[in-house]
């Protein structure tokens, strides 16, 4: 995470009671884990905002990043010249898109919460990337409005929303963009939310970058798995304040997908759960055309220790290779 964005979140919590951040967290860890479709926004005023921002954006912000990394490498001759993110609120998705693809752009961001808007809007003034970004109040739903632009991005809100404004929601980021990417709780609801997400960006034409190798149907089997990928994430002092953790980090979880208008090269398979290094021998789950197991060991030589060095979420084989 940038040090900026760092220092402006610890900033958040100044003159913010404990008490209040940690109840105003710990309702929106309730909102973010369970099924809240709602036709109003999650976050209410300053201090849900304030809270949010500093417990949930570090997280968004790395499983995001995440997501635009594997997009990026299926598409390393692209770079989004504008960017739209739905359902941004203060602006997670906007700092990890500067991050994968520097430079100014044009920037706008769609919220339906005014004090989220407002938060997002005093942190981005400290990036020179973001500091002309539009923060614009919008109701995210069918009704919602998305002028053309390279890349839409749609991350932890599709959750928020009724089946119905889901659906609307990603249809309005294919019709405006070259690339959509969306992002969710890496939960067997999170998963099935991006699965459907997926079949109607490949139904509108959209070629899938990542994770998937390819645009044909998902061979994971809903009920019985779902795709998700993990990102690690710094605690932050709040985060110390409400869960107590020992430990400098905590792993996010989450699924996604990110498709496009123009041809990419996906990976020819994704590691879609953490590597099992055994004595002389690395156990890869794959997805390619389906899910299977590779070994790879001591006799494959350079692959063997590029199996060693290769992490959930990567692709199989190594670009190198």
């Amino acid at each position: 995470m940038p040090e900026t964005l760092r220092s402006a979140l610890a900033g958040l919590l100044d003159g913010l009671p404990p008490r209040q951040a940690a109840q105003a967290v710990e309702r929106l860890i309730a909102n973010y884990r369970g099924r809240t479709p709602t036709g109003a926004p999650v976050l209410r005023d300053r201090s849900d905002v304030v809270a949010y921002a500093a417990y949930r954006m570090p997280a968004t912000f790395e499983a995001v990043c995440s997501a635009l990394d594997a997009f990026a490498d299926a598409a390393p001759g692209w770079r989004p010249g504008g960017h739209v993110d739905i359902g941004g609120g203060t602006g997670a998705a906007t700092w990890a898109v500067a991050a994968t693809w520097g430079g100014e752009r044009p920037v706008t961001v769609l919220d339906w919460a005014e004090p989220a808007l407002a938060l997002g809007r005093e942190i981005a003034a400290a990036h020179p990337d973001l500091k002309d970004a539009e923060w614009r109040r919008s109701r995210i739903g069918a009704s919602l409005t998305v002028e053309s632009t390279d890349l839409v991005t749609v991350s932890y809100v599709l959750g928020e929303l009724t089946e119905a404004d889901r659906a609307s929601v990603v249809d309005i980021a294919a019709g405006a963009a070259q690339a959509v990417v969306v992002v969710e709780p890496g939960t067997p609801d999170g998963y099935l939310r991006v699965l459907e997400a997926r079949d109607r960006l490949v139904a509108a034409g959209f070629h899938i970058a990542a994770p998937c190798p390819h645009s044909a149907a998902c061979p994971v089997v809903p009920g019985q798995d779902w795709c998700h990928f993990s990102a690690r994430v710094s605690r932050t002092s709040l985060h110390r304040q409400v869960k107590g953790g020992q430990l400098p980090y905590e792993d996010e979880k989450f699924s996604y997908v990110a498709a496009t208008r123009f041809p990419v090269a996906p990976a020819p398979s994704r590691v879609v759960r953490r590597p099992q290094i055994r004595k002389g021998q690395v156990l890869l789950d794959l997805c390619a055309a389906d899910l299977h197991r590779e070994t790879v060991t001591k006799r494959h030589g350079d692959l063997y220790r590029s199996a060693r060095d290769t992490d959930w979420g990567d692709a199989w084989p190594p670009a190198d290779r």
